[in-house]
């Protein structure tokens, strides 16, 4: 099962926002995301809001889903043009899932076209989609870049057979270079993710996971240690012994090999767990969420943030294209935060980005922090765009601490 919505307040029927949410809106991104919540078999370890063909029956059909995530986008120009949006054009659109690319080219090219058709693009936007590697073809690549996706996100995660098994990912390793080629083809920007830490899995596995992602001189990595969710079927085999547990020395340990290979092989980490080779190949739409900027998300279980309101969608399919149907929002709920809630979330973002947190952001208990943390070997100032507090290498394997001592009580 997917995880939990938030508890929150219920959100208007029409999804209207107060006034106050574009407070200093012209001076924010605005970005689009777009949740494809589709897959073809469930990985054991995923609790994202995702269904196969089994779990969804008869509701949600995938051959309408395109025309429900346009009406969505149409009350969404609705509401944020009523509550006053300054004229922003998109910054970013990000496809993400789920398995995006179960969806034909043409849908997603047509979500694309009527996004721009509603708010603009910028003339240097950032497009993404994710992708598996076995769920693209070359045409259908190069649909895409047609239509102006200038960036895929492959989700390799191992390269490793018995590895992948463990994950229940679906592709073999033979298929990501293959991928990795027809994106290129078709002049598309290329980003790998990978995860560690599955049971099982050793060193020397990573290693190799990591040498054979690099062998495909991808612009942009992303690496995250495999965290085990509740009520997920990796999480039963744990318990019931049938894989080991996760071990955080590992996960320490190979988060250091990680990015000494990635720093050898000319990629420089810009937060905690993404690597590029260039500031140009860094990922916007996700350096806009680390900023807090504003963002529509489209789609069941999508998130959306605007001015400090925050407010998610219905989870299921067929719960979500029923609303729209009816001329309601999707909104399930939403929290309007407060001044402290805001500030919290901003460290806790920044803390993770290598350019840091500007020290004219943080209130008193986190500098009087700042004298033990620096002496801890955790954070350094820096001053390459204004004086900044920055995680050390060893910070970055203590990101949660830090930022725990940088906040009040």
């Amino acid at each position: 099962m997917a995880s939990l919505l938030p508890l929150g307040s219920p959100a208007p029927a029409d999804g209207a926002l107060p006034a106050s949410a574009f407070d200093g809106a012209a001076d924010r991104a605005f970005g689009l995301y777009v949740h494809i919540p589709f897959c073809a078999v469930r990985c054991g370890y995923c609790d994202f809001n995702t269904y196969t063909a089994a779990e969804l029956g008869g509701g949600g059909a995938r051959d309408q889903y395109a025309a429900a995530v346009l009406q969505e986008l149409a009350v969404a120009r609705t509401v944020l043009a009523a509550a006053g949006q300054p004229a922003r054009a998109l910054s970013s659109v990000f496809f993400g899932g789920g398995t995006p690319t179960l969806l034909p080219a043409s849908d997603l090219a047509l979500i694309l076209r009527t996004a721009v058709g509603l708010w603009g693009i910028d003339t240097d936007a950032e497009v993404s989609t994710e992708a598996n590697p076995d769920s693209v073809t070359r045409e259908s690549l190069a649909a895409l870049a047609e239509a102006g996706f200038t960036r895929v996100s492959f989700g390799m995660q191992s390269a490793v057979p018995h590895v992948l098994k463990v994950l229940e990912r679906t592709h073999s390793p033979a298929s990501v270079p293959r991928a990795v080629r027809w994106a290129r083809e078709a002049g598309l920007a290329v980003s790998v993710d990978l995860i560690y830490g599955t049971p099982g899995e050793s060193v020397e596995d990573w290693r190799t996971s990591l040498r054979t992602a690099l062998e495909l001189n991808p612009d942009h990595i992303s690496a995250y240690s495999l965290i085990i969710e509740d009520g997920t079927k990796l999480a039963r085999h744990i318990r019931r012994g049938i894989v080991p547990p996760i071990d955080e020395d590992d996960h320490a340990e190979k988060y250091v090999v990680a990015d000494e290979m990635f720093r050898q092989a000319g990629l420089d980490w810009y937060e905690v767990s993404n690597w590029s080779r260039s500031r140009k190949q860094q990922c916007r739409h996700n350096l806009a969420y680390w900023k807090g900027s504003d963002w529509w998300g489209a789609g069941p279980g999508a998130h959306s943030h605007v001015g400090g309101v925050r407010w998610w969608n219905v989870k299921h399919p067929s719960a979500y294209a029923t609303a729209l149907h009816e001329g309601r929002s999707p909104a399930a709920g939403r929290e309007v935060l407060d001044g402290d809630a805001r500030y919290v979330e901003d460290i806790m973002l920044r803390a993770r980005l290598r350019e840091g947190i500007p020290l004219e952001r943080l209130r008193p208990a986190g500098i009087q922090a700042l004298p033990e943390l620096c002496a801890d070997a955790l954070v350094e100032t820096a001053s390459s765009s204004g004086t900044a507090v920055v995680l050390t290498d060893r910070g970055r394997l203590l990101a949660d601490a830090v930022v725990r001592r940088l906040l009040p009580d």
